[in-house]
Parts: structure tokens; C-alpha cells; sequence
């Protein structure tokens, strides 16, 4: 193999790495903003369980009804 076709190999393996490389980032930007969004959602739903289960505890808290 010549100097020039060794030099041809390695820039088409750079330039192709490159765009792997790339490839790989716009995915992991992709899948970073799901998972901000997914940890946002998920502490919305846990603040509105606890809101629930606070709402759930001052009923068993009450005392009950005359007739019992």
C-alpha cells in the first residue's frame, strides 16, 4: 500500500468518525432533553401524591359519624 492510499484510508476513516461522533452527540442531546423532561414530570407527579395522600390522611383523621 502507498503513503498516498494510506493517507486517502485515514482521511475516510476520519471523516467518517467524525460523522459517527456527531451522529452520537445529536442523539445524546436528544435523549439528555427527554430525561430533563421525563425528571420534571416525575416531581410534578410525586408533588401531587403527597398533595393526595395529605388530603387522604385529615379524612381517616376525622372522628366518625355519630351513628357508629
Amino acid at each position: 500500500m502507498s503513503l498516498e492510499e494510506r493517507v486517502t484510508d485515514l482521511e475516510s476513516r476520519l471523516a467518517f468518525q467524525d460523522d459517527t461522533i456527531q451522529a452520537l452527540n445529536d442523539v445524546l442531546v436528544s435523549q439528555q432533553k427527554v430525561v430533563e423532561r421525563l425528571q420534571l414530570q416525575m416531581s410534578a407527579l410525586l408533588k401531587r401524591q403527597e398533595e393526595m395522600l395529605g388530603q387522604f390522611e385529615s379524612f381517616e383523621e376525622e372522628a366518625p359519624p355519630p351513628h357508629y
